[in-house]
């Protein structure tokens, strides 16, 4: 039954709430464009200083208070491209827990197959166009609009509303969230619950993640003359057979495990591997003209999803394994890896206040159960579980998951109407209202 052991907030302050967020609606379509326009395409990771000054101009007319960290020595930061992140608090009218929406500004690279200019921020048919507009600045747009809402209803909450945008995401989220929570951002007692308000549909929860190991594999024979390999030993060869030997033995393997966790696409809840990357050889001079040579190099990057089942000792001895195969396979031939990146799976339980919130206003509003996911990549909740230490995290926000990184990305405007009409009966539920 919705609302079980909730403590919902009385039925004319959330009218009065939702009848602020319907008028708003054209103003979070033209908010999400004026946010699709900065274009802070990561890498390098441009135009993240004017995006959070721009969001907390914004916010500072609803009375909320400012705050700008940056990411300084963490990667990627540098003068021209400082890791700016802006965190925005508003405090209620009593003692109460804190509920914090945290969205990255950042994008990847437009690509290419656009119809729309990906930067000018479409507004056309329902739906707001541009790089970015699901993946999320549609989510941010929409817990901006459902934070003024509720200052705008007068509402007397308890606690406090934060709202942040933060950088790097994309890019593993080191100089944003991760930087802010080693530094207590995202801790009690100054946050209790956090909304991440990523693409995952806007009637469903994501309770987490899947976790990723980052790994490049370098293959190292011996050079020689290209008109007689045999007296040199090629790592390009190597690199083949240590693939084909992933091909043969390991994916049969992966395919054939599945998770409890509610992962979305169903495809994501087996293990996978992808191949990053390969590089190896002598790079081609500017003419084109290799130089007859045996390759003594080969670089393959690794990117491994893997279940909340595995371990990931487990996860490195399956790949370790193998290349030990391949050098015992060939003489002459050696191997290195280096791992680049590592994060655990998460997973929030599904009875933690912030889900049941969440939960019991997509049913009012959507008129259905909501949907329990987690995603088949990682996202900023990795950082807020591990350093903050904070468990109440979850991913809730409009937008399409399979249109993140696409050509023509759009979200719609009805969709984060509703959104954020569930973020701020959600927040209002967990701060709880003031007496009076």
């Amino acid at each position: 039954m919705p609302g079980h052991d909730l403590l919902l907030p009385p039925a004319a302050t959330i009218a009065r709430v939702f009848a602020e967020i319907d008028a708003r609606r054209d103003a979070v379509a033209e908010l999400t464009a004026e946010l699709i326009r900065f274009t802070t395409v990561n890498p390098p990771g441009r135009d993240y200083e004017p995006c959070a000054e721009f969001i907390a101009e914004r916010l500072a007319n609803s009375g909320f208070s400012a705050e700008f960290v940056r990411g300084r020595g963490e990667a990627g930061d540098s003068h021209d491209f400082p890791r700016a992140n802006v965190i925005c608090r508003r405090e209620g009218t009593g003692e109460g827990p804190c509920v914090h929406f945290n969205s990255h500004i950042d994008v990847v690279e437009a690509g290419h197959g656009w119809t729309v200019e990906p930067f000018d921020g479409v507004i056309r048919d329902g739906r707001v166009y541009g790089r970015g507009a699901c993946d999320m600045k549609g989510g941010l747009a929409a817990s901006i609009i459902a934070v003024e809402a509720i200052v705008a209803a007068g509402v007397p909450y308890r606690g406090a509303l934060e709202i942040s945008g933060t950088a790097d995401e994309e890019s593993g989220g080191f100089g944003g969230v991760g930087y802010l929570a080693k530094r207590g951002y995202f801790s009690p007692p100054r946050v209790d619950h956090v909304i991440i308000p990523e693409p995952l549909n806007p009637d469903r929860v994501c309770l987490g993640h899947r976790g990723v190991w980052w790994a490049e594999v370098e293959m190292r024979g011996r050079i020689g003359h290209g008109s007689m390999p045999f007296l040199g030993v090629s790592a390009i060869r190597g690199m083949a057979d240590f693939m084909a030997r992933i091909e043969a033995d390991l994916y049969p393997m992966l395919d054939g495990r599945r998770t409890a966790m509610p992962c979305v696409p169903p495809g994501a809840r087996a293990s996978t591997l992808n191949y990053n990357s390969i590089h190896g050889g002598q790079p081609e001079p500017e003419d084109g003209l290799p130089a007859p040579v045996v390759a003594d190099w080969c670089r393959l990057v690794l990117d491994r999803r893997y279940l909340i089942e595995e371990r990931l000792d487990q996860v490195k001895a399956e790949i370790i394994g193998l290349l030990d195969a391949t050098k015992a396979a060939r003489a002459g031939l050696d191997y290195s890896i280096r791992e680049l990146m590592h994060f655990a799976p998460v997973m929030t339980e599904a009875g933690d206040p912030v889900v049941k919130a969440l939960d019991h206003w997509i049913e009012t509003l959507f008129d259905r159960p909501a949907a329990h996911v987690a995603s088949p990549g990682t996202y900023d909740q990795k950082h807020i579980q591990r350093f903050g230490a904070l468990r109440s995290c979850v991913a809730y926000g409009p937008g399409i998951l399979d249109l993140a990184h696409q050509p023509d990305e759009w979200v719609g405007i009805d969709d984060m109407v509703r959104s954020a009409k569930v973020m701020a009966a959600a927040a209002l539920t967990l701060t709880g209202i003031s007496p009076g």
